[in-house]
């Protein structure tokens, strides 16, 4: 059986990448799949660029962080991924990953 171009790394085996208070920026858009109650699926929620503060760190299928984002201007909490998200204000925040 081969792979399909799939993520095989378990992600919480190391420390995550951001810390609740890290301020941080989307990396893309970000649309509702159908799990952010209130808002239509395929709404846009977040927008590349949106600055947001790190309220929480979770994970999600033992293998994962998510990061629960509170995108002040738009005055919602969204779950996000590290790869969706960059730090800002904080260059401790790529030496904790590294670790």
């Amino acid at each position: 059986m081969a792979f399909v171009d799939r993520e095989i790394d378990i992600e919480i085996d190391g420390p995550p990448r951001f810390q609740p208070g890290d301020k941080v920026s989307a990396r893309l858009n970000v649309k509702n799949d159908g799990t952010f109650p209130g808002r239509d699926i395929g709404e846009r929620l977040v927008h590349k660029g949106d600055v947001g503060y790190v309220r929480d760190v979770g994970t999600f299928l033992q293998q994962f962080y998510i990061y629960a984002v509170e995108w002040v201007d738009r005055g919602i909490l969204v779950g996000m991924r590290a790869r969706e998200l960059v730090a800002l204000d904080a260059p401790e925040t790529t030496e904790r990953a590294q670790r």
